[in-house]
């Protein structure tokens, strides 16, 4: 598989478990279990969760960084992650937090996110 592609699919999958460690706690409270543990407890659940987070982070990173044989610039790495990252966060938000809505002025931000990684590519 191309290292490329494999780098963004391993940052997926980190993202995922990032978005679930950072905000999949915010649902807790309607589950009597969970709202038990307090905030330290909830913090070391996040915690625990965060670290599959990074069993995919680092190895996407370094497969994907140019310095290890990869074809993205730090700086690539970067804005690649962060709009994968926004794009898990409103998949994660519609899903599970159904209240929240998204607006134009989140596609038009969205959008500038976009051309970040247009202007960052290009040379």
């Amino acid at each position: 598989m191309n290292r490329g592609l494999l780098s963004i699919l391993l940052l997926l999958v980190s993202n995922s478990f990032m978005t679930l460690a950072w905000y999949g706690h915010l649902k807790f409270n309607t589950d009597n279990k969970w709202s038990k543990l307090g905030l330290f407890g909830i913090i070391l659940v996040s915690w625990g969760i965060a670290l599959f987070e990074y069993c995919f982070q680092v190895p996407a990173n370094r497969i994907g960084y140019r310095e290890f044989g990869g074809p993205f610039t730090l700086m690539q790495l970067k804005v690649i992650q962060e709009v994968i990252t926004l794009t898990v966060f409103v998949a994660f938000s519609l899903i599970f937090f159904r209240q929240e809505s998204i607006r134009m002025n989140h596609f038009i931000a969205f959008a500038f996110l976009v051309l970040a990684v247009f202007f960052i590519f290009k040379d």
